[in-house]
Parts: C-alpha cells; sequence; structure tokens
C-alpha cells in the first residue's frame, strides 16, 4: 500500500506503537510517521506508506498546530504530566491577563532548549533513553519559530492554550519556561495536535477504526496522491519520460520554468517522482518511487 495515511493518534501510546498498529492493519510493513507525538499526546499523526517512505524529507518542515492545557505549580523533569515534580509546589499568583503577558515572550523565532526526555537523538541516541539511563544529555538549543501561542483560559491552576509552531519545536519546553516566568513552575498537562501541515483532524482515522477496517477500506480513505506537497505543481509525462525518469536521467519540462521541485506522475493517481530544477527547464529526478 502506497500513500500517505492520516490517524487521529489516541493517549496512552507511542508514535512508534502508532506505526505497528497502521502495518497490522494494512498489510504493509515500510510505513513511517512525520514527526513524533508523545505517548500522553492525541491528534495528527501523518504516516507514510510504502514507496511513499522517500519522500519524507520534502514534509520535514511542516508546522504543527496544536490545543492542550499547562498547569501551573510545579515543574516536571520531563516537563509534561508524565514526569515528577522537579521542585516544591508553588502556587499560582498569576492572573490570566498576567500570564497572556508572559506568553507574549514566545512569540516569532527564538532558540529553544529542548527537554532531556525527547525523542532528539544524541549520536544516534534518542535522549530521553540516556536521561532515563542516568546519563549526561548535551542537548543544545534548535532555532525554531512560534507563530501564534494564546493562552484561552485559566480555571484554577490550569490554562488551556492553542499554538501554532514550526516543526522541531517543543510544546513541553514554552510550558516548563512559561512556569518559570510566572515563578512558580508548570508543565504541559495535556496535548491534542490539530494540524500538521496541509493535514487536519478532518483527514485523520482514529486508531479504534483503524483496526476495524479492512486494507482495501484504509486505502479509499489515502488522500489523493495530487493534494499531497501542494507548494509542487504536477506533471503527467508519457512512458518514454518515465523511463528516462527510472535512469536517473535529467528531463526537460518546458512548462515548469519557475518551479523549483515538481510532482512527476505517469496516470491520475500513479505518482512516480520528484524532479529539482536544474537549470531552466531542465530538470533532475531526485526522488523516485517506481
Amino acid at each position: 500500500m502506497n500513500g500517505l495515511l492520516v490517524l487521529d493518534k489516541s493517549a496512552g501510546i507511542t508514535s512508534h506503537d502508532a506505526v505497528s498498529i497502521a502495518r497490522r492493519a494494512t498489510g504493509e510493513k515500510s510505513i513511517g510517521h512525520l514527526g513524533t507525538l508523545d505517548p500522553m499526546a492525541t491528534g495528527v499523526l501523518p504516516l507514510l506508506l510504502g514507496k511513499y517512505t522517500r519522500l519524507a524529507q520534502y514534509f520535514g518542515q511542516a508546522e504543527k498546530h496544536y490545543t492542550g492545557t499547562i498547569r501551573f505549580g510545579f515543574a516536571t523533569d520531563t516537563f509534561d504530566a508524565e514526569g515528577e515534580p522537579a521542585a516544591e509546589a508553588k502556587p499560582l499568583s498569576c492572573t490570566l491577563d498576567q500570564l497572556r503577558e508572559l506568553a507574549q515572550h514566545f512569540h516569532g523565532e527564538m532558540d529553544q532548549l529542548p527537554p532531556v526526555f525527547s525523542a532528539k537523538k544524541i549520536n544516534g541516541v534518542p535522549a530521553h533513553k540516556l536521561a532515563r539511563a542516568g546519563k549526561e544529555v548535551p542537548v543544545k538549543p534548535a532555532r525554531i519559530t512560534i507563530h501564534r501561542f494564546a493562552l484561552t483560559g485559566l480555571e484554577a491552576d490550569t490554562a488551556g492554550f492553542e499554538m501554532e509552531v514550526s516543526a522541531g519545536g517543543y510544546v513541553r519546553s514554552v510550558a516548563h519556561e512559561l512556569g518559570q516566568l510566572a515563578g512558580c513552575g508548570a508543565h504541559l498537562s495535556s496535548l491534542r495536535r490539530t494540524r500538521a501541515g496541509a493535514f487536519t483532524l478532518d483527514h485523520a482515522i482514529s486508531i479504534d477504526d483503524l483496526k476495524q477496517l479492512t486494507p482495501a477500506e484504509i486505502e479509499a480513505r489515502i488522500p489523493h496522491p495530487r493534494t499531497l506537497l501542494p507548494e509542487m505543481p504536477s506533471v503527467t509525462v508519457d512512458e518514454q519520460t518515465a523511463g528516462h525518469i527510472r535512469n536517473g536521467m535529467q528531463i526537460n519540462l518546458p512548462e515548469f520554468s519557475n518551479a523549483p521541485m515538481v510532482k512527476v506522475f505517469t496516470g491520475p493517481r500513479d505518482l512516480l517522482a520528484i524532479a529539482k530544477r536544474i537549470a531552466g527547464t531542465l530538470m533532475q529526478p531526485v526522488a523516485v518511487l517506481g
């Protein structure tokens, strides 16, 4: 099965668990997810299936949209509700308006220090494995962009929020740092990803539904290939040109002189390759699917 499948991940399972469930449901062994969701988090988890796993690099910079809650009063070692308290509890003394003023600090481009308990790899090893083994985790700041961070309400010690953040951004780190600014500590208490790039919850299949559907029913829910990577135009080529692409040869596409990247099809749904403009109308295949 080839394509992109959007899951609505449930709480309590890892992204790797979700991939394993998808493998059993579809019968496709080659599956990879686009952007890890922590076990406590729910929501949009796009999966690339079959030959489409070769396209992962072109989805990597998609921004993410989230809703969730932040609990004030104490920080945790993981920056979320699954961790252990990292300090003594302190009551929240800020009003919602004061917290919203502090939240303005998290806007635009900034350097963010990832949590030590994360999937970010340090010399090929996930940081969370090093942290749980009691080893030092030399995490480095990453440059991210927060497009929007809005607190939607405050009930007792818990604030609701909405966030739009670039790829690589950690919502947990924002919650932790906001708690530091508030002077009482805080951690992420719930998180739901409502959008990843062009994919929303409207496109998603729940884990429970996935387990009940047949492979044919699942395949019918896969978005049309021409809707993927909408920033790239699509072109359908003849068999001779397709043969050149399969052999790694450059091709000429006169109608795409201004497009840096093009999706090349051999039929309505048959995505053959991604081609990159070399010069003028000359294109070089950079990812060939078949």
